[in-house]
């Protein structure tokens, strides 16, 4: 059982706890990005279980009406093992949550798993944009009808063909990352944009606020410019938001806000109200207590709200 210090932070144990978090923001209009804790697994049981928890959640989330996905980290479903294993195990998932309409999107993790990640993720993001154009494109003679989801609404297949199954997290602390967003450009998927958390050696990283900062807005701009949407905002810097809105009204291209539960919730309802795209990342799971610790140690408004709920 996870503490109520922690309960901000961590939609609770199970998948049952993070679905009802889940209807508590699909009724103020912000959809739900869930990931099951865990990272780093060396041991094949591990990762077997985590694969097959996912594609469970997969089932639970198709089975409601909920502006939901799910998010993974590489080394939670194999890359400590091998990255043949990781990208096996991905597309296990990602073949499992096509086939039920269900978004996918793979996080990074530190500058050693960079380039394993953009390989899995290229590869099964062109094949299943393949998949999903043959099994839309109609026969010869064959009428038309407009595509519609397990729900019955109407699908914007442009828009998915834009968008694609499969998102990847790009690190703007990252001094490669210009590069990759470019790499990226026609491959069809959606880019999660990040200031970036891991301590990365400074020959590879910028390590002061304001350069990461600069390296932020240019892969905006990029973003924005050259890309026709698929553009999530994983910020909670309010000038970066504000920013991401200006290049929208400049460029109309279409983009999404990110922000982590237990942070800012207060903007993400507002964002929301004023008709923005907003996705919050929802963690579950057992393995809560270093997420908890990482999320208390990064921000001093995390910080006091931890000090303030022991001394009550």
């Amino acid at each position: 059982m996870i503490p109520p210090i922690a309960n901000r932070f961590v939609a609770g144990t199970s998948p049952a706890t993070a679905l009802e978090h889940v209807q508590t923001l699909d009724d103020e209009g912000v959809g739900a990005i869930l990931n099951l804790l865990g990272e780093h697994h060396t041991d094949p049981d591990a990762v077997a279980a985590d694969v097959d928890a996912y594609r469970s959640l997969v089932d639970s989330i198709a089975r409601t009406a909920f502006d939901a996905c799910i998010s993974v980290k590489p080394s939670q479903i194999g890359l400590d093992i091998g990255p043949e294993e990781f990208e096996s195990n991905l597309e296990r998932i990602v073949s499992h949550a096509a086939d039920r309409g269900v978004f996918v999107w793979v996080d990074m993790e530190d500058h050693t798993t960079t380039d394993a990640t953009l390989e899995a993720y290229e590869l099964l993001a062109r094949e299943y944009a393949d998949r999903s154009a043959r099994a839309t494109e109609p026969a010869t003679g064959e009428s038309t009808e407009a595509a519609t989801n397990g729900s019955g609404e109407a699908v914007d297949e442009g828009r998915a063909a834009v968008d694609g199954v499969l998102g990847l997290c790009l690190q703007a602390n990252l001094k490669r990352t210009r590069e990759d967003l470019e790499r990226l450009a026609d491959v069809p998927g959606k880019v999660r944009l990040v200031k970036g958390a891991y301590d990365e050696p400074k020959s590879i990283a910028y390590k002061e606020k304001d350069r990461v900062d600069e390296a932020y807005r240019t892969l905006l701009e990029d973003a924005f410019e050259n890309r026709d949407g698929g553009i999530a905002v994983g910020s909670h810097d309010p000038e970066m938001i504000a920013y991401a809105k200006q290049l929208h009204e400049e460029h109309g291209t279409p983009y999404e806000v990110q922000m982590l539960m237990g942070v800012r919730a207060d903007a993400q309802r507002e964002l929301a109200a004023d008709g923005v795209s907003v996705y919050q990342y929802v963690p579950y799971g057992s393995r809560w207590l270093s997420y908890f610790y990482r999320r208390v140690r990064e921000r001093k408004e995390n910080l006091l709200f931890a000090v303030r709920a022991i001394i009550s």
